[in-house]
């Protein structure tokens, strides 16, 4: 398809897949774009992990893993990876964490959030989308106030792709009820406070009644790392 018409159908597929279950618009993105879907996933997102497993079976999943994730990030990875059915692929930065240290010096993350997620994130991501013509994320309009007006397709203008976000318009207590009936395997960071999950250096556990995204770059003003902006 040209550009124009992955718009139009991007734009379509978005009014009439609104308020669809996300397996239904996952499946829906399967018998459209085959092999060219690809999902991305943090392993912050275990539930769109878990449903995409089951609706589309052999799915590609591409984990960036920037080098400062969470062993129990790296843990999570390896058990969908291991006992569900997704085909996984890890992408890596283009520099190690020393190799950035000796060109940016140590501690990028502290000083300069930005370029540290644009070297370690946005670029690795850029290369693993790089194959494939539409691709899946775990964004939900209640995540952060850029997110409120996400489609559950949409077109990626920055990227030429159809972007899905197949759990736009669920609540925390959606997402709690799924995990409840299909016992989704969590994140064990979920029962340490983490509410929103990231890099080890940028993220912290929330307090009760704290909005679950003060966790990431907590005491800045950054709220994304440029994935999704």
């Amino acid at each position: 398809m040209i550009t124009t018409d992955l718009m139009e159908l991007a734009e379509q597929a978005g009014r009439d897949l609104e308020g669809a279950h996300p397996a239904e618009i996952l499946r829906w993105a399967a018998q459209t774009f085959g092999t060219d879907l690809v999902l991305a996933s943090s392993m912050g997102d275990e539930v769109l992990v878990h449903i995409a497993a089951e609706a589309v079976p052999g799915i590609d999943v591409i984990f960036l893993d920037t080098g400062y994730h969470f062993a129990e990030t790296l843990g999570t990875r390896d058990y969908y990876a291991d006992f569900t059915n997704i085909s996984l692929r890890t992408i890596l930065p283009l520099r190690t964490v020393a190799e950035q240290d000796a060109e940016h010096g140590e501690k990028l993350h502290d000083r300069d959030p930005n370029l540290c997620c644009a070297l370690r994130k946005v670029e690795p991501l850029e290369r693993g989308l790089a194959p494939y013509t539409a691709w899946v994320t775990g964004m939900r309009r209640e995540d952060a106030p850029t997110r409120t007006d996400i489609t559950v397709v949409g077109w990626d203008a920055k990227r030429g792709k159809v972007k899905l976000n197949p759990l736009a318009a669920w609540t925390q207590d959606d997402v709690d009820a799924y995990v409840e009936e299909h016992h989704v395997v969590l994140n064990p960071l979920r029962q340490a406070g983490y509410a929103s999950i990231g890099c080890a250096p940028c993220t912290r556990a929330v307090a009760p009644g704290e909005d679950p995204r003060a966790g990431r770059w907590s005491g800045t003003s950054k709220i994304e790392c440029g994935l999704h902006t």
